[in-house]
């Protein structure tokens, strides 16, 4: 094993957090330069012709990488320095086979599907998802024989399983996606129970459902899903890996044959990453678990100052889970803490909310989550607009419903704003 790929000195295993500053990268390769320079090109020079041949026959899949080969570099859109880094780093964090990186979250979410499914096909999903997803499985792929079932989070696995029954009387299920916690309302699914289900599908000869958890809400510091029977672990790195809301990307990973799969969709539709952006994303990966741990801890105070607050109604935070509610085993098994995005209702209807929300001074009002600062929103007239109204009551997204994301400011001064802000609508 090469230096740049130690994860282990010794008997002693690395944290992730430490093999983000240099997993990876030789920096004999780059004239001694201490942090991986930004690749900013769209094709390599080949040796010869036959390393030419042989790099298209690996990357085409025609021919497998001999052991100890290095498949080599050929045009941006199929691999790039930068890129293979930050892949490498992200399947750490993951505790991956392999990775790749896409040009969005929502990149990630459908090159998954489609370069898992074929018409005739079913997705099951649990919602609410995020309303870009779900725009993409009820609003487009429909268009393409691909029909989509979904069940609500907050019925856990047998919710799966009645969707399960549902839809296999519609065709094979090629793909199972699961937001857990969902967004905005952080309900919690029991993933390995999910897994078990799907262990027992009979799709009469098409390959078993993936089980595909989409973790840009608590991932990578906060829970793990290849862990606990995940088949493959999306995210939008535009939240809080990415972290400082300037770059767009996803993610996906997985086993190395599920990735190689992907991989070769990817590269022929286009929906990969550019470079200079991997380099950023990169770059945060290097302050990921710091960023997470200061919001997670703002936002529990942030939670403490809301519970006793007599304008609001209901938290969605799992950290106020009682050991009585089904929910409440499921997060200690599947978390090590919470994020700090999370919901809560106002006393009144959309009027209050919107109140709410124009009244902040510090807190931005924009839509994404995960960065910096601190970012509040309105689910039901924005990310998740899309979702025909009857359905955003049934799960949960009422017109009074606001959802935050806690940034590193000092929680002190969240909670100034949120108290001025409040008080509006007394």
């Amino acid at each position: 094993m090469s230096n740049s790929k130690k994860t282990h000195i010794g008997e002693h295993r690395l944290a992730p957090e430490s093999m983000m500053l240099h997993h990876g990268y030789d920096p004999k390769l780059s004239e001694g330069a201490v942090k991986c320079p930004q690749f900013q090109t769209s094709t390599f020079v080949f040796e010869s012709s036959q390393h030419g041949k042989d790099f298209f026959n690996y990357a085409s899949g025609r021919v497998e990488v001999p052991e100890g080969v290095e498949p080599g570099l050929i045009y941006s859109r199929f691999n790039n320095p930068v890129l293979e880094i930050l892949e490498g780093r992200m399947a750490l964090w993951d505790e991956a086979e392999d990775c790749l990186v896409t040009g969005s979250g929502m990149a990630a979410i459908s090159t998954t599907i489609l370069a898992l499914s074929k018409p005739g096909d079913v997705i099951i999903y649990a919602e609410p998802i995020y309303g870009g997803t779900d725009t993409l499985l009820n609003g487009v792929l429909c268009q393409y024989n691909l029909q989509s079932v979904g069940f609500n989070s907050s019925a856990g696995h047998q919710g799966l399983a009645d969707a399960m029954v549902k839809a296999e009387k519609l065709g094979p299920i090629s793909v199972v996606l699961l937001e857990t916690p969902d967004n905005p309302t952080n309900q919690m699914i029991d993933i390995r129970a999910c897994k078990d289900l799907l262990e027992k599908v009979d799709n009469k000869g098409s390959e078993q459902p993936v089980l595909v958890i989409d973790n840009t809400m608590y991932g990578p510091i906060f829970q793990q899903p290849l862990l606990h029977g995940a088949d493959l672990c999306i995210y939008s790195l535009t939240k809080y890996v990415g972290g400082h809301s300037d770059i767009l990307g996803g993610s996906c990973s997985g086993s190395k044959a599920l990735i190689t799969k992907i991989r070769g969709f990817r590269n022929i539709i286009g929906t990969n990453m550019d470079s200079h952006t991997a380099w950023l994303v990169m770059r945060s990966l290097e302050t990921l678990k710091i960023r997470m741990t200061a919001s997670s801890l703002g936002a529990e105070k942030v939670v403490d100052f809301l519970v006793t607050h007599p304008l609001v109604e209901k938290i969605y935070y799992p950290g106020l889970l009682e050991e009585s509610d089904p929910q409440y085993a499921t997060f200690k098994k599947q978390c090590t803490g919470c994020a700090s995005t999370f919901s809560f209702t106002v006393k009144g209807g959309e009027a209050e909310a919107f109140k709410v929300l124009d009244s902040m001074q510090m807190a931005m009002l924009a839509v994404s989550l995960g960065g910096t600062e601190t970012l509040v929103q309105h689910p039901a007239s924005m990310t998740h607009s899309s979702v025909p109204e009857e359905r955003r009551a049934e799960i949960g997204i009422t017109d009074n419903l606001i959802r935050i994301s806690v940034g590193i400011e000092n929680p002190a001064d969240i909670i100034a704003d949120l108290s001025q802000a409040l008080a509006t609508i007394k």
